[in-house]
């Protein structure tokens, strides 16, 4: 190759990434992206009332319902919700979105709880967004490297940014790369799309120039010989970086990477949005509750986390 054609190269491969931080940070940003969300809320039998949602909302083995006063309504899917409404059980991981005015209600449930979180595109934070900073693209950290299947898909369970919780995953197998001369196992979750995968990691960057708790990295589907492109200037931030209102996976023990990986996001600047309580435990060791978090405490579209 000569080197105006690898000068080309690299400047295509730097353009590509361009337009995927720029995609990123437009979803994060997004009118009800996570940017907007205001609060937290954890909801049990005893029907609670929250000043940025409509409504008073409750959770029973029978599913989230919620009960709208008059002049209260939602709007989901086209249909107007007024008086009772029962959202019936949603599934982990599942989320809903109910129109309030400008703002939607996530009804979701995570780590087997039931939660709303309000997002408001008002939100100071989302406001106040001006970007995440991020390393420099390169194409060495572009790494081909190896898909390795399971035998059958491995129940996987990692903690969470909030304490007390934990997330359940099915982990169809590990990603293998090399990297300076040292060959790395990640373990991997499926992705999105068909086929494709997410692994979260930290490294010996983590806490330093990155997130600290975690990042998150998509794989495109593996070839048929198993073969994967792990791109690690795609890293990227999961919203616990930005919020403490969300519930976001913590990587497996055999995903904390003991090298620097000087690559993708960097931890993000700026406003935090913490409100409320930014860590509530998961009670149940005293026996109250039943286990479940506190309503009481705070903590787009189905992004999960």
């Amino acid at each position: 190759m000569t080197a105006q054609a690898a000068e080309t190269d690299r400047a295509a491969f730097v353009e590509d990434w361009e337009r995927w931080h720029a995609d990123h940070e437009r979803q994060l940003a997004d009118p009800h992206g996570f940017l907007a969300i205001t609060s937290l809320r954890w909801l049990d039998e005893i029907p609670a009332r929250f000043p940025d949602a409509p409504g008073a909302w409750s959770s029973t083995d029978e599913g989230v319902m919620v009960e709208l006063a008059d002049g209260e309504e939602l709007l989901l899917d086209g249909q107007t919700l007024r008086g009772r409404h029962d959202f019936g059980v949603i599934a982990e991981r599942d989320s809903l979105f109910p129109a309030a005015g400008d703002a939607v209600i996530e009804v979701a449930k995570r780590g087997g709880h039931d939660i709303i979180r309000p997002r408001h595109p008002e939100n100071a934070l989302r406001l106040a967004f001006a970007g995440t900073p991020a390393y420099a693209p390169d194409p060495r950290w572009a790494r081909t490297g190896r898909y390795l299947p399971f035998d059958a898909p491995r129940p996987t369970t990692v903690g969470a940014a909030v304490e007390g919780l934990s997330h359940v995953y099915d982990a169809p197998g590990q990603v293998e790369f090399e990297l300076d001369g040292t060959t790395h196992r990640l373990t991997a979750f499926n992705g999105r799309a068909a086929g494709s995968l997410t692994v979260l990691l930290t490294d010996a960057t983590s806490g330093v120039t990155t997130y600290a708790a975690n990042r998150a990295l998509s794989i495109a589907a593996p070839d048929a010989d198993g073969t994967v492109l792990i791109d690690f200037n795609r890293a990227s931030n999961l919203p616990c970086a930005y919020t403490d209102l969300a519930t976001c996976p913590l990587p497996p023990a055999e995903n904390r990477l003991r090298v620097p990986i000087e690559a993708g996001e960097k931890t993000p600047t700026g406003p935090k949005s913490t409100t409320g309580d930014p860590a509530p435990v998961v009670p149940g060791a005293d026996g109250d509750r039943a286990g479940r978090p506190d309503p009481a405490q705070e903590k787009p579209r189905n992004d999960q986390p």
